[in-house]
C-alpha cells in the first residue's frame, strides 16, 4: 500500500510538472491552451466573450544581463505572486517561458471590464520590487485578443494577442493594446524589417555617420560621435529609431556593436594619420556589449588591430548601465581604463543622476541630455538643472558636452554658464565620413 501511495504521489507530481512552470509554479503553455479550449467551448454555448492577453516584460533582459539570472528569477517569483492577485479566481495566468506571460479571462462582459483587468495588471507592477538588496522597477506591454471578434481558436487568439503586444511596445511600452486588423499588416512589416536586419551586417548595409563635438571658445571640432545608420537598398536610409530596439531584442546588437567599434577605431586612425591627431572618437556601447565577459578582450583586440591611440577613444555608457551593478561595473571600468580608453556618461540627467556615484567611476565626460537643452532658454527648471550639472562637473574636474544644441540662444546660454563643448544641429547634423572629413579639412589641422 505504501508503494502504491508513493507511486501515485510520483505520478501526481509528474502530472503537475507537465502542466506547470518549474520556476513560478504557474500554469504553462500546455495547461493554458487546454483551459482556453474549454473556455471557448463554453463561450460558444452561452454566447459570451473570452479574452486572451499576452504580456511581455519590458527590458527584462537588461536585469538578467546586469544583475544575473538568479536576481531575474527572484524577480519573476515576486512578480508572479502579484499577478495572481490581480485577476479573478476563475481566470488563468500562465508563464510561457522567459519574460512572457499569458492571461485567460473567461466569461467576460465587455471590453471595459477587460481593459480594467489590463490596467490593474500594469498598476500591480508599478510598485518597486526588492530583490537581493536591489530596488527594481519593471513594466510590461500587454496585447489583448477577444473571442469571437479576433479569432475563434486558441492559436489565432494567441497570435493576435502577441501582435497587439508588439504594438504596445512600439507605442512606448508600459501599456496595453486591443488587437485590430491593421496590426497584422504592421506586424508583417516588422517581421520583414527584422528579417532584413539579420542580413544587413553580412551585406555591408550598415554605415557610420559622424556628428562633430565643437569647442565653442575655439570654434573648432575637437571630437566626433560615431552614429549607426542602415542604408537599405530598397527602403533607403532607415532611421535608428526603427531598428536599434530590434537589434537589442534579437541580440544582434553585440555583433553590430563590434562592427561599430572596429569601424570607428579604423576611421579614427585614418584621421589621426591625416594630421587630425587631437580628434576624440566617441562610440556608444550597449548594455549587452558591456556586460559580455568577453568585451575587454574584444576591445583589446580592436585596439591592437586598428592601431588607434586608446586615449583618443571614448566609450559612451548610460547612467543605468553604471548603477545596476555598481561594484562590478567599477572593476570592469578600471580594467578597461587600464587599456587607455576614456569613458563618458551619455544622456546625463535622465537616469539616476546621483552626484556622489560619479566619484566611484573613472569617468571623464558627462553629456547633458538633449531633453534639458531643448527648452533651456524658456524653462527655468531645465536651465537650473543644466547649471547645476555644469557646476557639479567642474567641481569634479569632468568635461561637459551639451547634446542637441540647435539655436544660437541655446549656445549663448551654455557659454554664459561655462559649458563650451557643444554637439548638435547648430553646428552640424550627423554626416557621412566624406563630409566629416571635409569639415575637418576646412578648419585645418592643429599645427597648420
Amino acid at each position: 500500500a505504501k508503494d502504491i501511495s508513493e507511486r501515485m504521489q510520483v505520478q501526481e507530481r509528474l502530472q503537475h510538472m507537465a502542466h506547470h512552470d518549474a520556476l513560478t509554479d504557474l500554469p504553462n503553455r500546455n495547461l493554458f491552451l487546454d483551459r482556453l479550449q474549454q473556455a471557448l467551448i463554453r463561450a460558444r454555448h452561452h454566447d459570451r466573450l473570452v479574452a486572451v492577453m499576452f504580456m511581455d516584460l519590458d527590458r527584462f533582459k537588461n536585469i538578467n544581463d546586469t544583475l544575473g539570472h538568479n536576481t531575474g528569477d527572484q524577480l519573476l517569483l515576486q512578480l508572479s505572486e502579484r499577478l495572481k492577485h490581480s485577476v479573478r479566481d476563475g481566470d488563468t495566468i500562465a508563464r510561457f517561458g522567459g519574460d512572457e506571460f499569458a492571461i485567460l479571462l473567461d466569461d467576460v462582459d465587455n471590453e471595459n471590464s477587460i481593459a480594467a483587468v489590463a490596467q490593474k495588471l500594469l498598476q500591480t507592477l508599478s510598485e518597486p520590487f526588492h530583490v537581493n538588496s536591489h530596488e527594481l522597477f519593471i513594466t510590461a506591454s500587454i496585447g489583448i485578443a477577444i473571442f469571437p471578434h479576433d479569432g475563434d481558436d486558441p492559436d489565432t487568439l494567441l497570435r493576435n494577442a502577441d501582435v497587439a503586444m508588439y504594438r504596445a511596445k512600439e507605442l512606448g511600452k508600459n501599456n496595453y493594446q486591443f488587437y485590430s486588423d491593421d496590426m497584422s499588416a504592421r506586424n508583417f512589416e516588422r517581421l520583414t524589417l527584422e528579417n532584413h536586419l539579420r542580413h544587413a551586417l553580412a551585406r555591408q548595409q550598415f554605415v557610420l555617420y559622424y556628428q562633430p563635438q565643437v569647442d565653442a571658445r575655439l570654434d573648432r571640432i575637437v571630437g566626433v560621435e560615431a552614429l549607426l545608420r542602415w542604408q537599405h537598398p530598397e527602403l533607403g536610409l532607415v532611421s535608428p529609431s526603427n531598428f536599434i530596439a530590434l537589434l537589442e531584442e534579437t541580440g544582434l546588437i553585440e555583433d553590430v556593436g563590434k562592427w561599430v567599434l572596429e569601424t570607428a577605431c579604423r576611421q579614427s586612425k585614418n584621421w589621426h594619420d591625416a594630421g587630425f591627431d587631437d580628434l576624440q572618437m566617441s562610440v556608444n556601447i550597449s548594455s549587452r556589449q558591456f556586460n559580455n565577459t568577453e568585451f575587454i578582450d574584444v576591445l583589446h583586440d580592436t585596439l591592437d588591430r586598428t592601431g588607434v591611440n586608446p586615449e583618443c577613444l571614448e566609450l559612451e555608457l548610460t547612467e543605468s548601465m553604471l548603477m545596476r551593478q555598481a561594484s562590478s561595473v567599477v572593476t570592469a571600468l578600471k580594467s578597461l581604463n587600464e587599456l587607455g580608453v576614456r569613458f563618458a556618461i551619455d544622456d546625463f540627467g535622465t537616469g539616476y543622476s546621483s552626484l556622489s556615484y560619479l566619484r566611484r567611476f573613472p569617468i571623464e565626460t558627462i553629456k547633458i541630455d538633449r531633453s534639458f537643452i531643448r527648452d533651456i532658454t524658456d524653462d527655468p527648471d531645465d536651465a537650473a538643472i543644466t547649471r547645476a550639472i555644469v557646476v557639479m562637473a567642474r567641481n569634479l574636474s569632468l568635461k561637459v558636452i551639451a547634446e542637441g544644441v540647435e539655436t544660437e540662444k541655446q549656445l549663448a546660454f551654455l557659454e554664459e554658464n561655462d559649458c563650451h563643448l557643444i554637439q548638435g544641429f547648430y553646428y552640424s547634423p550627423p554626416v557621412p565620413v566624406a563630409e566629416m572629413t571635409a569639415l575637418l579639412e576646412k578648419q585645418g589641422r592643429r599645427n597648420d
